[in-house]
């Protein structure tokens, strides 16, 4: 398996497009559309936050089939918390694209990101479908554009694009992603997409998708919020050709190695680029009693404000990892605990340990991070990223909406 140079459009049958459509102040493109030339086999995770946006619920009810021929997202509008106008916005966005693809709107996905509670410009949204269609291409270029047009806060673009064999097979697995802000736990302000051209039918497709969530994009923590539009997708068109993969197999085994390698990947990209950050920080925990008090260490470190103020700072303040670590609801015996920033050690069975102040600030001072936190308390372990809180996090968030 390696990663390869592409897009969204990478795997065979695929094409792609971004449009600027008006929805956006700034005149940047600010909508996407995939098709797959052929009906694919179609998954998804959705946000747990009860509060939900109309097109994701419009792709809630569609993913149930199993089948989609494409996915249209916009930026610069949540279309969230708007009544029965949101919903019927987020149906005509469907029957648009089905329009062009002469499919059944049942099979077009659609997601919105961006301000709550504001109407969308349909007349902008339907002119902007008919222009994607119009630039639709398999194109490396095609597959930029279709990534810059579901930024919203987000500085870079993400994606990412693996190729490997199944049964002597050439295969491969693209995603892009947008999420900057507001990224937590059951899902967050993070849209997904996963496209493939390995052929799998919709059960054995969903099961992998949730797997390689839950250990990769529900691993990214910015700010502790969540917000109402957040979903990943997955299409699989089956144009490379292999034998459909079937559960517990080897080959599903393969599968869902490429998609975890993609959204690690993706997942990566969200917390460099979290809103206003200046590090990328790995939180290793390892030695829990069990999964569930690793994951409930792991998560508290990543969203105290107070550990990643300090990360800002460049300032090894242990004791703020230790406490999280203790008001976590993890069972374990501080007396036990370890922690280290990279390879240096700076608590020691729960206690001070004396090390090289300098050192501690150089490795603080790296883009990349790594704590590490041994419990002491059995053989569990777990792992999320994060980044830092700088100033720039409270300018950009005291004025999202001017």
């Amino acid at each position: 398996m390696k990663p390869i140079d592409g897009g969204i459009t990478a795997p065979r049958g695929f094409r792609a497009a971004g449009v600027a459509c008006g929805l956006k102040k700034d005149g940047a493109p600010d909508l996407a559309l995939i098709v797959s030339d052929t009906p694919a086999s179609a998954a998804g995770v959705f946000t747990k936050n009860i509060v939900q946006g109309h097109s994701l619920q419009l792709s809630q009810r569609n993913i149930r089939s199993g089948r989609a021929r494409a996915v249209v997202i916009n930026s610069g509008n949540a279309n969230a918390c708007l009544g029965p106008a949101g919903d019927r916005d987020a149906l005509a966005m469907a029957k648009a694209v089905a329009g062009h693809l002469r499919c059944p709107e049942s099979e077009v996905l659609t997601g919105s990101t961006g301000v709550i509670g504001k109407k969308m410009d349909m007349p902008a949204i339907h002119a902007g479908i008919d222009a994607a269609f119009a630039d639709l291409a398999g194109s490396i270029e095609a597959a930029r554009r279709a990534e810059q047009a579901i930024m919203t806060t987000d500085l870079v673009p993400k994606s990412c694009v693996v190729e490997f064999e199944l049964e002597g097979i050439l295969v491969r697995v693209a995603g892009m992603a947008k999420g900057s802000g507001m990224i937590h736990p059951d899902m967050a302000t993070m849209i997904g997409v996963i496209t493939t051209d390995c052929a799998v039918d919709a059960t054995t497709l969903q099961h992998l998708l949730r797997s390689a969530v839950d250990r990769t994009f529900n691993r990214v923590s910015v700010d502790g919020d969540t917000s109402v539009c957040d979903m990943v997708v997955a299409l699989a068109n089956g144009a490379a050709g292999n034998p459909p993969i079937k559960p517990d197999t080897p080959e599903a085994a393969r599968l869902l190695a490429a998609m975890e390698k993609v959204s690690t990947e993706l997942s990566r990209l969200i917390a460099r680029d979290g809103e206003g950050a200046t590090k990328l920080v790995e939180i290793r925990v390892d030695g829990a009693r069990n999964s569930e008090d690793a994951y409930r260490a792991v998560l508290a470190v990543a969203r105290s404000p107070l550990v990643k103020t300090a990360l800002f700072g460049e300032d090894a303040n242990w004791g703020r990892i230790l406490t999280a670590v203790g008001y976590s609801g993890a069972d374990f015996d501080p007396a036990q605990c370890d922690i280290y920033l990279g390879d240096l050690k700076v608590c020691e069975n729960g206690c001070a340990v004396a090390f090289d102040e300098a050192e501690a600030k150089r490795i603080l001072q790296e883009k990349d991070i790594l704590i590490r936190i041994a419990l002491g308390a059995g053989s569990a372990g777990d792992r999320m990223w994060t980044c830092d809180f700088s100033y720039d996090y409270v300018r950009i968030n005291g004025s999202y909406r001017s």
